[in-house]
Parts: structure tokens; C-alpha cells; sequence
């Protein structure tokens, strides 16, 4: 199949990109800042030469929008807000324009849409989507704000011909540099993954690979459409969350973290508390409804085979650098 895949450089593009190539797909990726042969540039706004990639592609997988790790100004909330919705809203015009338009397009959401919450975990069917929830700072919705018009942009694209999949994704861990999991993983190897503000906080993810296999899984089932919760069946605590990832690595001990602390933590990081202080329950209601079978279901399992791959990966780096410095 040939696949389109806007956006497709970052963490998340970086693993579709890896693991559909492998398995002998046509990768185009669209990007700002094309360096290989299979990047196309465009610039995330306006048609362009790029459209030409749409047109006779079996597959369009929209990862485009700024990168949510930074501080959560109103510049940067807008920045966020404009990249989704503009980048989406022409991925549509794109398609409508083909005269072979693709199959299906899955857009990337985020699970972020749905409320902060403890009681009970959110699935499509049932789950409460955020925005008006009580003793959380304002900023928060807007967050929200943004997921919902991230979908509502491709919902009402006038692409009639191809079926359209909106992914609410939870955080993709993966073992390369850069990524959330690499985060957690120095913060715990340097005794800092405790609780944070208690730990209460429940941690919704999924593996890198389920997360590829279920792209691929929506890709084939042409009777899914609309919004699918791409997170694993086991969400956890914050503070179970890291105990785990710390004992695998091997670390006994992690600080916790009071509220302000993590402020300080997330100021000095450029990040925001929202990613460490949101209670993301989120669970696969339709994935598994419609039989999709996790290969990492649990946080322990999964968390063994990150740190292995992590383990590899620096063992790799250092054995090369050995060899450069030797030369």
C-alpha cells in the first residue's frame, strides 16, 4: 500500500514510518523539512505540490500539530490549536481534490478529550469528554477545546469516498530517545519517579508496537469509523505507574513530588503539569470489541520489554562510539 503519512517525522511518525516501511508499504511522509527521497514538503496550512502525494494513496495517517511538550502560554495553547485544525482542515480539502482518493484517513486525536477523572475509566461509548470539570486549573479546557475541534475539522471534511478514524491516543511508549517514555525512564534512573502530588493520577499508554498494530488493525476493518481510543486495557495509578518502570530498571527508590514541586519541575523542563497531573483513564472499547488483541495489555510486561530495548539501544550507542573514538 502506498501510505501518506503529514507530520510523519515526529516520535509517533518516526515509529509508523519505521514499522510500515519494514513491512514493505510505500511511506511518503509530509514535513516542513524534507531530507530523503520519501519526504514531500509542504507546510501544514495550504494546498500545495504535496497534494499530489493524496491523490492515488491508499492510506492517509494525519500526525501533524505542535508538539504538546512545552509550557501552556496562550501563545503556545493557540500554536497548538491552529497546527491541529489547520493541518487537518487541508488533509481534507486534499482528499476532496483527489481524483483517487484514499481509502481511509486515520487522524491523530488525543485521549487528553476526555475528563479528569478517578471513579471510572472512559471508553468511547461511555466516557465523559472534559472541559467542565471541577478543581483543575481553567487552561485544562482549552486542552480539551483543541481535541474537539481537532476531530470536529475532520469530521465534517467533505471526503465521502474515504472512511475517516479519529485516533484518541494515549501516551506511545517506546524506547527511543526523546520520546515520553525516555523521560520517565531518566527520571526514574535518577531517583526522581515517585508520586506526583500523591500519585492518584491514573497514566493511560499503550506500546509502540499495539499502537502500530493498531493502526494496521484500522486500516483493514472498513466497518470502523469515528472516534477509537487508541490506549492499552490496563491504566494505573501514577504512582504504581513508575514503581513499576523504576523496578524493572532496577532502582529502588523514588522521590516523591509534591504539586509545587512539579510546577518547578515542569518550569525548569519547559513543559506543563497537565501532562504529569491529569487523570487520563482511558480504556479500547472499540479495539477490543472488535477484536483486537493487545500484544502488551499490562503495564508490567510492557515496561520489561522497553527497558530491554533501551537497555540494547545505549549498549548499541556506546559500543559505536568506541568504535569512532578508536578509529
Amino acid at each position: 500500500m502506498k501510505i501518506v503519512l503529514p507530520g510523519g517525522t515526529g516520535q509517533v511518525g518516526t515509529i509508523l514510518d519505521r514499522a510500515l516501511s519494514a513491512a514493505g508499504h510505500e511511506v511518503v511522509v509530509l514535513t516542513r523539512r524534507p531530507r530523503r527521497p520519501q519526504d514531500v514538503a509542504w507546510d501544514g496550512a495550504a494546498l500545495g505540490p504535496w497534494a499530489e502525494a493524496v491523490d492515488g494513496a491508499d492510506v492517509v495517517v494525519n500526525l501533524a500539530g505542535r508538539s504538546v511538550s512545552c509550557r501552556y502560554t496562550p501563545e503556545n495553547l493557540r500554536a497548538m490549536m491552529n497546527s491541529r485544525v489547520d493541518s487537518t482542515r487541508v488533509v481534507g480539502e486534499a482528499i476532496a481534490a483527489a481524483r483517487r482518493p484514499p481509502k481511509v484517513w486515520l487522524q491523530m486525536s488525543t485521549a487528553t478529550v476526555y475528563a479528569h477523572r478517578f471513579d471510572a475509566a472512559n471508553d468511547e461509548a461511555t466516557g465523559v469528554i472534559g472541559g467542565t470539570e471541577s478543581g483543575v486549573p481553567d487552561y485544562w479546557a482549552y486542552s480539551v477545546e483543541i481535541a474537539k475541534n481537532w476531530e470536529r475539522t475532520q469530521a465534517e471534511a467533505p471526503t465521502p469516498d474515504t472512511r475517516k478514524v479519529a485516533l484518541r491516543a494515549a501516551m506511545v511508549m517506546s524506547p527511543d530517545r526523546g520520546g515520553v517514555f525516555d523521560v520517565l525512564l531518566r527520571l526514574a534512573r535518577l531517583g526522581l519517579g515517585g508520586p506526583v502530588a500523591g500519585g492518584g493520577q491514573y497514566v493511560s499508554w499503550i506500546h509502540d508496537e499495539d499502537f502500530v498494530r493498531a493502526v494496521e488493525f484500522l486500516i483493514a476493518r472498513e466497518d470502523v469509523a469515528g472516534a477509537v481510543n487508541l490506549a492499552a486495557p490496563g491504566p494505573l495509578p501514577q504512582r504504581e505507574f513508575m514503581r513499576v518502570l523504576r523496578r524493572t530498571w532496577g532502582v529502588p527508590v523514588g522521590l516523591p513530588a509534591t504539586r509545587w514541586m512539579a510546577e518547578a519541575g515542569a518550569f525548569a523542563l519547559r513543559s506543563d503539569t497537565e501532562l504529569l497531573l491529569k487523570s487520563r483513564r482511558v480504556v479500547p472499547g472499540r479495539l477490543r470489541d472488535a477484536g483486537f488483541a493487545f500484544a502488551w495489555p499490562g503495564w508490567e510486561g510492557a515496561a520489561e520489554d522497553l527497558v530491554r530495548r533501551a537497555r540494547a539501544a545505549r549498549a548499541g550507542s556506546g559500543r559505536l562510539r568506541a568504535r569512532v573514538g578508536g578509529g
